[in-house]
């Protein structure tokens, strides 16, 4: 139901943004990261209040502070993995970079930016940790643990499509599934993907800087 739903209000979502004039970078940027993290949000929220499943199957449990940290410690190290993996993927492959839109909104200024962390960087790590750790992790878990772990990375990172990002989506759905599987939490998931989103906005802005500099 959950996968379904979410289906659902992505489509919706992505009908409305194609009400954006294509111009307006800013906006469409941060409609994206919006939709990335209100659809399947929704869908797991929406799930839960219909079915009247316990928040703790969907791995919505407390966690020590000590994995938080962990997360915050993996996800340092995942932001550095992922702009080897990145560099490596763009200068030997023509793989597209799908997060233009994503940089036009961090670079637009203190408003888009603050939007883009928001939005990017919290709602986003949110609603799809829900979905791709709180569902399909514990839906895969029955056919074995470490398969739950490569099926759902798997999935969460050819959900964002055949092009630069796959990869550095593939390590941190690895990173949050092996998470899940120690804490039966989706937090230290949702850390390590706040982190990654983060480091790309904060980067991206960096760059942008010097670019105009």
């Amino acid at each position: 139901m959950a996968i379904a739903t979410t289906a659902v209000l992505y489509a919706l979502g992505i009908l409305l943004f194609l009400q954006i004039p294509k111009e307006d970078t800013v906006l469409s940027g941060l409609a994206l990261f919006a939709i990335s993290g209100l659809a399947p949000l929704g869908a797991v929220l929406l799930t839960i209040a219909i079915r009247k499943r316990k928040l703790a199957l969907f791995g919505i449990n407390r966690v020590a502070p000590k994995w938080l940290a962990i997360a915050v410690a993996i996800g340092v190290g995942v932001v550095a993995l992922n702009i080897g993996i990145t560099s490596i993927v763009s200068a030997t492959t023509d793989a597209a970079d799908v997060q233009a839109n994503y940089q036009s909104a961090a670079t637009s200024g203190v408003a888009g930016f603050i939007g883009a962390i928001l939005l990017g960087a919290v709602l986003t790590p949110i609603g799809e940790e829900f979905l791709f750790r709180g569902v399909v992790f514990n839906l895969l878990k029955r056919y074995g643990a470490w398969l739950a772990v490569i099926l759902s990375a798997a999935i969460f990172a050819f959900s964002h499509g055949i092009n630069l990002a796959t990869p550095v989506a593939f390590v941190v759905g690895v990173s949050a599934a092996l998470l899940m599987k120690k804490t039966k939490s989706v937090w230290p998931g949702v850390i390590v993907h706040a982190v990654n989103n983060a480091s790309s906005t904060i980067i991206s802005v960096i760059y942008f800087q010097m670019a105009a500099s």
